[in-house]
């Protein structure tokens, strides 16, 4: 079972297999997941300091949800706990409504194959347990399972309820699910405007209404069985008066992960609304089965057609728009220092979008927890984070919200296409040196970002099978053979490359170290190697992590431009070089 912090996850489907949908579980998956219920409400009890804690428990759209749940009601139950139980919920959807709880557990294996499922963790901040807080979760949980009589023990505790207390948790279930998602609609509020102020909201959304009065919008989601299915999203976007349509809106019909393989029934159903005069569909999007992330789908009118969007361009387009929008609202402020936090492998262009709009950027290590984590960390030493997230599977995170949402991913892009004078995208065309044309569309936004050219998250070649499990082990074997062929190399590369030179980056947790010398210092971290030109400019990187979540070794690109061939033959050359050092 892979316990980090981002979610404990294993295949849960009695039958092991990853791709089986049936809802059963066996007596010992029942026993993990009491047992982790335990862990838990000691934890949340300590840290609350209440005797009796209020924890949100909800579940994604997974069939083995369902039967972990119950096994984990029975356990808090016997424990005290007050469980204002959900059912199906989404991940942003349970982090509003835990925030005037404790705490909360949410069941869920996030994007991983239906089989799979998992557990997360967190108390009323927002998001899931950072890594130190949950390495006590871990500790515990492993120390406890070590006890075969105490694991039987609590068990039978757990089982010991009396029917009427497990149906009081379930009679209320409906009242649990309406008063989630009510405190997830304010929230989702608070986000999209940048402020708790009902009067700015209610000016904000006045302005979209115009827009949308003008310009008639339509967006459709591919829900895929997922949670958000269950959520706010048809009547959120309905009371915004733009146009919604859905496809496979209960059954998880193809894999979860939102990437491009699986973006194509959206794009495809974009143009069937088209040929069927649904013009004003100009956005999409695929929550995966938690429906805290959601990739796009845009209309390109240029081309007549559904075009998806590459995870690192859907950030950009994300950190354009929300940099620019603090700058909006934030700008004339006295100590206004706008910044963005993203993990290690997102695509170099977030300096290039973030360095022409006057703003930093911070790395972390890959991991939604170490990303919100290190963007409190800045907002603590003045700056305003405003945006955060993971380029690399293009998670849109909008503060205050600590975790990543699709809908906030769709207004980012609303906001580009409505604030028109003087509005978000002028103000980056300015500031970057472009040319404004007043009557752009979402095409022109795209077109003016940095290009780069980025190994996709979920391509075959990104994912290496390694037999080393020892990871500093394995990176100071991989430096050892990078710095033997660099030798080599060196004249080639600046020939065909302009490669120059090169510098080490680790991230562990929420720091990053620059100029490294010793690989393996990294351990479980992520391994960044810098190409730089002649004038000590990046204009290319190499990434390699090892999954917190799968058993595969990570590795990445990125290069600065069009360029597939120079992306192609640097990851080929990092794919040899592990091989190499894997042994």
């Amino acid at each position: 079972m892979i316990l980090s912090a981002s979610g404990w996850r294993k295949v849960f489907a009695a039958s092991g297999d990853e791709q089986d949908k049936s809802p059963e579980i066996t007596e010992t998956d029942r026993s993990i997941a009491v047992i982790a219920a335990d862990v838990f409400f000691d934890y949340i009890s300590k840290t609350s300091g209440q005797e009796a804690p209020v924890i949100a428990l909800g579940i994604d759209a997974r069939p083995t949800g369902p039967a972990l749940a119950d096994a984990m009601i029975h356990a808090l139950v016997k424990k005290g706990a007050i469980i204002q139980y959900s059912a199906v919920t989404s991940a942003p959807e349970i982090m509003a409504y835990a925030k005037k709880l404790d705490g909360f557990i949410y069941i869920s294996a996030s994007h991983n194959p239906v089989g799979h499922n998992g557990i997360k963790f967190g108390t009323n901040d927002g998001g899931v347990l950072c890594g130190a807080e949950n390495a006590k979760l871990v500790e515990d949980f492993l120390a406890r399972l070590k006890d075969d009589a105490g694991v039987a023990e609590a068990v039978r505790k757990a089982y010991s309820c009396t029917t009427s207390e497990i149906k009081a948790v379930y009679d209320i279930k409906d009242s649990s699910k309406h008063n989630a998602l009510a405190a997830y609609k304010n929230f989702i509020n608070e986000t999209i405007t940048g402020t708790d102020n009902k009067e700015y909201q209610t000016d904000f959304f006045g302005m979209l209404d115009t827009f949308i009065a003008e310009k008639p919008l339509g967006v459709v989601c591919d829900f895929n069985g997922s949670s958000r299915y269950q959520c706010i999203d048809r009547e959120y976007f309905k009371e915004r008066h733009i146009n919604f349509y859905s496809i496979n809106d209960f059954e998880i019909a193809h894999e979860i992960i939102p990437e491009a393989e699986n973006l194509v029934h959206v794009a495809a159903e974009m143009e069937r609304l088209h040929k069927e005069g649904h013009s004003e569909v100009v956005l999409g999007y695929m929550p995966d089965c938690d429906g805290d992330r959601g990739n796009i789908v845009y209309w390109d009118e240029k081309v007549c057609k559904a075009v998806i969007l590459k995870a690192q361009e859907v950030f950009s387009l994300s950190v354009l728009a929300e940099l620019t929008y603090s700058i909006w609202q934030h700008g004339d402020e006295k100590d206004f220092k706008p910044a963005v936090a993203v993990n290690c492998p997102t695509s170099m262009r977030i300096e290039e979008i973030a360095g022409a709009l006057g703003a930093q950027v911070f790395r972390a290590e890959v991991g939604e927890a170490n990303v919100v984590n290190l963007a409190r960390e800045k907002r603590a030493e003045g700056y305003t984070v405003r945006i955060l997230g993971e380029g690399s599977n293009g998670g849109t995170i909008t503060y205050p919200a600590a975790v990543r949402d699709p809908l906030n991913t769709i207004f980012a892009l609303l906001k580009l296409l409505m604030m028109r004078e003087s509005g978000l995208y002028e103000m980056w065309c300015t500031k970057s040196g472009q040319k404004y044309n007043p009557d752009f569309t979402l095409s022109d936004v795209i077109a003016s970002l940095p290009v780069y050219t980025t190994t996709g998250v979920s391509e075959p070649r990104a994912v290496l099978k390694v037999k080393t499990t020892d990871h500093a082990k394995l990176k100071a074997a991989f430096q050892k053979a990078f710095e033997a062929d660099w030798k080599k190399k060196a004249s080639d590369l600046k020939k065909k490359y302009g490669i120059e030179s090169w510098e080490a980056v680790i991230t562990n947790g929420t720091k990053e170290t620059r100029e490294v010398k010793d690989f393996s210092k990294s351990g479980k971290g992520g391994l960044k190697v810098i190409f730089k030109d002649k004038e000590a400019k990046p204009i290319a990187f190499i990434w390699m992590r090892g999954s917190g979540t799968e058993p595969v070794f990570r590795i990445m690109c990125d290069v600065k431009g069009n360029k597939p061939e120079m992306e192609k033959a640097l990851l080929a050359w990092e794919t040899e070089l592990i091989k190499k050092a894997d042994k």
